[in-house]
Parts: structure tokens; sequence; C-alpha cells
């Protein structure tokens, strides 16, 4: 599952990341409320973790634009303030639970796995495109015949590219949305895991296939 978690503190960011990555999620990280708007708008995520105090603009005030815009993502605040006025202002405006600091990792563990278990009532795990299919939830690429599973990047990479067919996404953000604005990782990393997913598409003789255009990009394309 994909999460987006917005906390302008970066070592308890950085800290929230590796232990959500090793719990199998595929995490997001952003500094601050304007870049939670922009990735919560362009992607799909499973659930959204928005501090309140963050610069530019507020968790609560990202929450509100995101519901105004008919963004329904589960969203979890996270606070410092532990008053009751907060909780009730995050909550009337469309939060979907709540949790102040300090927290203990099992209990954020847990609300994530309530919320997304509550928003799979109503929102498929499946993303189809031609003949394949992919799990969101175990990372399995199938068709009829079989299946296979996905590495944590792989899933990542063909689910966006799953999610926007036909639209070209480049290697820059591949990048940013992957391996992060931090990472010392070359962009030609994105070249050798497009050869991976290549390579597993032929294995399931899928009937859709990555194109890169020069310069610009990557997309999928149904044959």
């Amino acid at each position: 599952m994909r999460l987006l978690l917005a906390e302008d503190e970066k070592e308890l960011s950085n800290a929230l990341v590796a232990i959500l990555k090793h719990n199998n999620y595929s995490v997001d990280a952003v500094y601050d409320g304007a870049a939670a708007i922009d990735f919560a708008f362009s992607e799909n995520y499973d659930a959204l973790i928005l501090d309140i105090m963050m610069p530019k603009l507020s968790g609560l005030e990202v929450l509100e634009q995101l519901r105004k815009k008919g963004i329904y993502t589960p969203v979890l605040m996270l606070t410092a303030r532990a008053e009751i006025e907060d909780r009730i202002v995050g909550l009337d405006k469309g939060a979907d639970d709540y949790l102040s600091k300090p927290f203990a990792m099992g209990e954020l563990l847990a609300r994530i796995r309530a919320m997304t278990r509550r928003k799979s009532e109503f929102t498929p795990n499946i993303i189809e495109v031609g003949n394949i299919s992919l799990n969101k939830e175990n990372y399995e690429l199938s068709n009829e015949k079989s299946s296979l599973r996905l590495g944590n990047k792989e899933f990542q990479m063909l689910e966006m590219l799953m999610n926007n067919p036909k639209r070209l996404i480049s290697a820059e953000q591949f990048m940013e949305r992957i391996w992060g604005y931090d990472s010392e990782a070359e962009t030609n990393v994105v070249w050798v895991y497009i050869s991976y997913l290549r390579k597993k598409l032929e294995a399931l003789e899928a009937n859709v296939k990555i194109k890169a255009v020069r310069g610009a990009g990557y997309k999928l394309e149904v044959e």
C-alpha cells in the first residue's frame, strides 16, 4: 500500500519512513503543506498522514482543500496538541483519525491498518490494464494463467504507469516519487527497473508494453 507522509520534522519523518517501509508500505515523504497538496493531487494513495503544524499550509488547510476537491483518501492527523478542540476541528474537516505526539509506532501502524481496511470495503485493490492485473496488497502481477511477485520499487513504478495509462512519466518523476528528493541514486536506476518490468511483462505474455519516448519518459501502451 502507498502512503503520503507530510511531516516537517525531518528526523521524525525519516524514522517514520524507515519503519513504514519495514512494514511493507510504500511511502512518499514531504515536509510542508504545499508539497503535500501537490503530491496528493497528482498521485493515488491508500492513506495520507498529515502533521497539523507545517510550513506554507497547515495539515488542516491541506485536509480542507483535498476534501473540497473531492479527494476522500483516508487521512490520519498528527499533532503535538492534545486538546479536544483540535481533534474536533480536524474531524469536522474530514479527517478519519487523530494521533497525538508522542505516539507508539504500534498504535500508528494499527490506525493505518484500520483506515485502509475501511477504505478497501469501497475501493478495489486490483488495477487492471490490458490482460494484466496488479494487486496492491500483495504486489502480485498476474494474468489469467499465472502470476509473479514484484519487488517494492518495481511495484511502485508499475503502479504509477498503470494508474496513468498512455501518460508519459519522466525518469525524474519516478525518482522523486519512489527514491525521494534526497536519494543519491542516479536516474539511470530508473532504466534498470524498467528493464526488470519489461522482462516480467514478457514472462506473463502481457499485451501491454512499456514504451520509452526519448528525452520525455515512459508510458504504458496496450498493443
